[in-house]
C-alpha cells in the first residue's frame, strides 16, 4: 500500500519530533556518562559532548575503592530485592482478602485504605511511631513501613476481581483453600500484574534516599542515593578522594587527574544502571495476554 504525499509527510515529521524527544530525554545521562570516563581536568576545560576526549577509568577506581559506597551499593541491594518482594506479596495478599464478598467489613477496610492515600499523619508522628516500634537505626526501617501500599493493593484488587470465577471454583473442587487458590492459581497467571508492580516497587526503593536520612545514623546502613545525596550536598567529596586506600593510590598519576565533578558522575552512574538493566528483563510482560493457557476447554 503505498502512503499519498500528505502521510509521507505526516510520517516524517512525526518521526522527526520523536528522535528528537528521545534525544532531549537520552542526552543528558549519555553527557553524564562520557563525563564519568574522562579526565577530570580535561573536563573542567569544557566540550566535552558525545564522546570521552581523555578516556580514563580512573573515577571508577576510586568509586569501587572507597568501602563506604561499595557497602552503600550492597546496602541498596539488599533493600531493592527484600523490600520489593516482601512488597508485593503482602500486597497481593491484602488484595486478595479484599476480593472476597464474605469478608465482614470489606468496604469499611477500603475506606480505611483510601483515606490513608489523601490524609498522612506526617513525619513527626511517623518517626514517633518507627520509634516506639524499635525501628530506628536499622535496615528494617526501610523495608516494613512501606510493605503495603494502598495504591497497588487497588491495582491487584482490580486484577484479581477481572479473573474468571471458573478459575478459583476449579480449584475448591479439587480441594483447595485460600492460601492454595492463592499461590497456585491466582499468582501463576498474575505475572504481567506482578512484575509491573515489582518494577515500580523496586525503582521506588533503589531511588528513595529520605528515609535513611531521618531514621538512621549507622553510616554502614546507609543506601547508594542517600550516600549520593551527601556527596552532592557536601564537601564529601574531596574527603573522599583523599580517603582512597592504598590500592586507588597505586594510581597517583591518574588520580591527580579526578575532579570533583568527574567523580560524582561516575558515582552516578553507578547508582543508575543497575536500575535501568532491570527494565529489559521485565518488558515483556507488559504486552503479554494476561490469561494466555489459564482456562482450556
Amino acid at each position: 500500500m503505498r502512503l499519498s504525499m500528505s502521510e509521507r509527510w505526516m510520517a516524517g515529521t512525526i518521526y522527526i519530533l520523536l528522535g528528537l524527544m528521545s534525544f532531549v530525554m537520552l542526552y543528558p545521562f549519555w553527557n553524564s556518562a562520557v563525563i564519568s570516563f574522562n579526565k577530570g581536568m580535561d573536563t573542567a576545560l569544557g566540550g566535552i559532548t558525545f564522546w570521552p576526549r581523555a578516556f580514563t577509568l580512573a573515577n571508577y577506581e576510586i568509586v569501587f575503592h572507597d568501602k563506604r559506597l561499595v557497602t552503600s551499593f550492597v546496602i541498596s541491594v539488599l533493600r531493592t530485592v527484600i523490600g520489593t518482594a516482601t512488597a508485593i506479596f503482602c500486597t497481593a495478599v491484602f488484595a486478595y482478602g479484599m476480593t472476597k464478598k464474605e469478608l465482614l467489613g470489606r468496604k469499611t477496610y477500603m475506606l480505611i485504605c483510601v483515606i490513608t492515600m489523601y490524609f498522612g499523619g506526617g513525619l513527626i508522628p511517623t518517626f514517633m511511631v518507627i520509634r516506639s516500634l524499635g525501628l530506628m537505626d536499622t535496615f528494617w526501617v526501610m523495608i516494613i513501613p512501606n510493605i503495603i501500599s494502598v495504591w497497588n493493593m487497588i491495582v491487584f484488587r482490580t486484577f484479581f476481581l477481572e479473573l474468571p470465577e471458573g478459575l478459583e471454583e476449579s480449584a475448591k473442587i479439587d480441594g483447595c483453600g485460600y492460601w492454595g487458590t492463592f499461590l497456585r492459581i491466582v499468582i501463576p497467571v498474575s505475572g504481567p500484574v506482578i512484575a509491573t508492580l515489582s518494577l515500580f516497587a523496586a525503582v521506588w526503593h533503589w531511588n528513595e534516599w529520605f528515609s535513611p536520612v531521618i531514621y538512621i545514623m549507622n553510616e554502614k546502613l546507609l543506601p547508594i542515593q542517600t550516600v549520593l545525596q551527601r556527596i552532592l550536598n557536601s564537601n564529601i567529596m574531596s574527603e573522599q578522594m583523599m580517603q582512597t586506600n592504598a590500592a586507588a593510590q597505586n594510581a597517583r598519576a591518574a588520580v591527580q587527574s579526578v575532579t570533583t565533578k568527574s567523580l560524582t558522575m561516575a558515582t552516578m552512574m553507578v547508582a543508575t544502571v543497575p536500575i535501568l538493566a532491570v527494565y529489559p528483563f521485565v518488558q515483556k510482560y507488559f504486552t503479554k495476554g494476561v490469561l494466555i493457557g489459564s482456562i482450556k476447554g
